[in-house]
């Protein structure tokens, strides 16, 4: 029997995957639950399994290429004697150009095999370990670790952001790596292969140029475009965070992100207002049961992430401050799970990192609200006492839901959010 491989929906909103690497070649063995390739989503890379045993029989779609979810784009066959049929199923899928790779001589089939042992280092880039203490390697490290019986966490990758790649296990381990030879023979036997190499690299955008979206841009676009169907309005308020800045250089030499402290203060401030924590059903308002906190992430190659401090109202503050790093390592190196970027409840988006007085935010499809924060000035203000004194100053916006979330709620929000940080900020540290 042959089996097709189809492109998972690895989130709800995913419509299209691209494949970074395919770990099997054509005519390898494939056992049930081993990973076959590494799927890009909207916005994480994530390793696909095997639902049959038997083998890799051809690929439809190449490394590289991009397929809708639920189409085909590899088949396995039970048996070697049906890798031929499943060859010429594959051609009439489109996909004859994998059959002449599995077809031609053994010579040939090197320089062809190495970069895709290669290509999972480099589509899927993560730090050997992130600040949780999880270990990030290939799929195939992770399997030849068991089987030299080396230890990856405390093992320094070569991979691409630190991570851990077959090689870095076999030299654990005491062995040559099996790869190494292949990239010196290549450029001796034919010194002019190096040119098309080095052609790969990617380009900087020219002036004038039209450059293809990415996976990630184009999740952003969809959830952009869905925003214009929600009638929203926007409420601004002017907040004094001198308390707030002074508490943050207290606790910042032990690891607390102004991030942190700026979730922490909205979670808990949503306590008090569930109402802007919700979101809009068909004639219904859904009251969230947690409180989770996105806060927008720039992707280094292009669009944004939102990671999600779960349960943001009940962490202490230290906690979220080291949840956060691990989760803006993994983002950036694209290998955060899908519910760790889609189960917010509440997103906050900071400019004022990079100097930028206010702005308005765009609210994300199944919320209720995001909050827009400004830069922290110093700004000449009027004193209790009447006089003129300058004071830190921070501009907020509120972008909510006028199904669900009306002024006086987003007015009262605002109020109770500024009355902590001007006030009581140090329960923020509780």
């Amino acid at each position: 029997m042959i089996h097709e491989v189809f492109m998972p929906a690895l989130s709800s909103t995913m419509t299209e995957g691209k494949i970074v690497s395919w770990e099997k070649a054509p005519g390898d063995k494939v056992a049930k639950g081993e990973t076959i390739l590494i799927v890009e989503s909207d916005k994480a890379d994530m390793d696909v399994e095997s639902f049959n045993e038997g083998y890799m029989a051809a690929i439809v779609v190449d490394a590289g290429g991009s397929a809708a979810v639920g189409s085909t784009i590899a088949l396995i066959a039970e048996t070697e004697a049906e890798i031929e049929a499943a060859k010429a199923q594959a051609a009439g899928l489109g996909g004859g150009a994998s059959a002449p790779a599995a077809t031609a001589p053994a010579s040939a089939a090197a320089p062809v095999a190495a970069p895709a042992a290669a290509a999972p280092s480099n589509g899927a880039s993560a730090p050997a370990a992130s600040p949780s203490g999880r270990t990030i390697a290939s799929p195939r490290a992770k399997k030849l670790a068991k089987e030299l019986k080396v230890d990856l966490s405390g093992l320094k990758g070569s991979g691409p952001n630190g991570r851990i790649v077959a090689e870095d296990v076999e030299r654990a381990a005491g062995r040559t790596p099996a790869a190494a030879p292949a990239p010196i023979a290549a450029p001796v036997a034919a010194p002019a292969a190096v040119a098309p190499a080095a052609a790969v690299a990617p380009l900087p955008p020219m002036p004038g140029q039209a450059v293809a979206m990415t996976t990630l841009q184009k999740a952003v676009v969809n959830n952009m475009m869905v925003s214009l169907s929600v009638p929203t309005f926007r409420v601004g308020y002017s907040i004094t965070t001198d308390k707030l800045d002074t508490l943050y250089k207290q606790v910042k030499s032990k690891g607390v992100t102004m991030t942190a402290l700026l979730a922490k203060a909205v979670a808990l401030s949503l306590r008090k207002h569930p109402v802007v924590n919700a979101a809009y059903a068909p004639d219904a308002i859904a009251y969230r049961s947690d409180i989770n906190i996105a806060v927008a992430v720039a992707m280094p190659d292009g669009g944004l992430i939102t990671p999600v401090l779960k349960n943001a109202d009940q962490v202490d503050l230290y906690s979220l401050s080291r949840n956060w790093q691990d989760l803006v390592t993994r983002a950036r190196s694209k290998q955060l799970q899908p519910d760790e970027y889609t189960t917010g409840t509440f997103t906050l988006s900071n400019l004022g990192m990079f100097g930028v007085d206010r702005f308005d935010a765009i609210l994300p499809p199944g919320q209720g609200a995001i909050l827009a924060v400004g830069a922290s000035k110093p700004t000449v203000v009027a004193t209790d006492d009447g006089l003129l004194g300058v004071k830190r100053v921070m501009q907020v916006n509120l972008t909510a839901d006028h199904r669900i979330i009306y002024g006086a709620d987003s007015a009262g929000f605002l109020r109770d959010l500024a009355a902590l940080i001007e006030g009581d900020v140090q329960s923020l540290t509780l």
